[in-house]
């Protein structure tokens, strides 16, 4: 018996990359995040702030400020 396209040991399919981008001005990144970048965990979904926004939010970002206050 011939198994369906995708089943078994084969895989299927190529799972999607999702390319990391700053929740604030979209800069992309390669890989995982950089260790220059900030996450903020906010209602629940974690976000990456790239290290230009985070430099220029820091006060917000420290005050525990949602990324939509600032």
């Amino acid at each position: 018996m011939k198994s369906p396209p995708g089943d078994g040991d084969q895989g299927g399919s190529t799972p999607e990359r999702r390319v990391l981008a700053c929740a604030r001005c979209g800069t992309p990144a390669d890989g995982p995040p950089p260790a220059t970048w900030t996450c903020s965990v906010e209602s629940g979904t974690r976000r990456y702030f790239c290290d230009v926004c985070s430099r220029e939010n820091l006060r917000a970002i420290e005050g525990r400020l949602d990324s939509s206050w600032w």
